[in-house]
């Protein structure tokens, strides 16, 4: 049997690592399994004061559970892409893994009083989102689908914690392409 793994860095809490790992449970047809990965200071870049989050990427793959169909870890460092000032996570389109920040997804990074509802919202709306691009689904038009692109906070507060019906239809046709490419 193959699983969704859900792993986290050791800044992130047991109970945001249950959280995330929760908000994935049956959606995307694999069981979940949690694990914990070393810290990913390795991919700090001093000149930004951010971590190079294709760094962390190619880190996972080389901490590979045999059982893994998929890797998504979490980090509260704040990432990065070359390209970008910030990402709120990346996924190899299709492809392996994926990392998601808290950093960014919580009131106090921009200076307002904690709120755990806030952040349990945008944390399952961007597991989901970076889960469904290692699953073969890119960036939809929906503003409301957890699949449409969010370059700030707002946009993803505006977004559901669900796919679409399209999103949801083009995951079911991809998954059962890729049930009869093993038969």
């Amino acid at each position: 049997m193959k699983y969704l793994y859900v792993a986290a860095a050791p800044d992130v809490s047991a109970e945001d690592h249950r959280m995330v790992s929760d908000c994935l449970a049956g959606e995307f047809g694999l069981p979940v399994r949690r694990m914990s990965i070393p810290a990913v200071d390795f991919s700090y870049d001093a000149a930004r004061g951010q971590y190079r989050s294709t760094a962390i990427l190619e880190s996972l793959l080389r901490l590979w559970p045999r059982d893994a169909e998929k890797l998504l870890a979490v980090t509260e460092r704040d990432l990065f892409v070359p390209v970008l000032t910030f990402v709120f996570g990346q996924a190899q389109l299709g492809g392996r893994a994926a990392v998601v920040s808290l950093a960014r997804l919580r009131q106090e990074f921009y200076g307002l009083p904690p709120s755990r509802e806030v952040l349990v919202a945008r944390a399952a709306k961007e597991a989901l989102h970076e889960a469904g691009h290692l699953f073969g689904l890119v960036h939809c038009e929906d503003r409301s689908c957890a699949m449409s692109l969010s370059t700030n906070v707002r946009q993803i507060d505006s977004k559901q914690p669900a796919l679409c019906a399209p999103c949801r239809a083009r995951l079911a046709g991809i998954a059962s392409q890729e049930l009869r490419v093993r038969e």
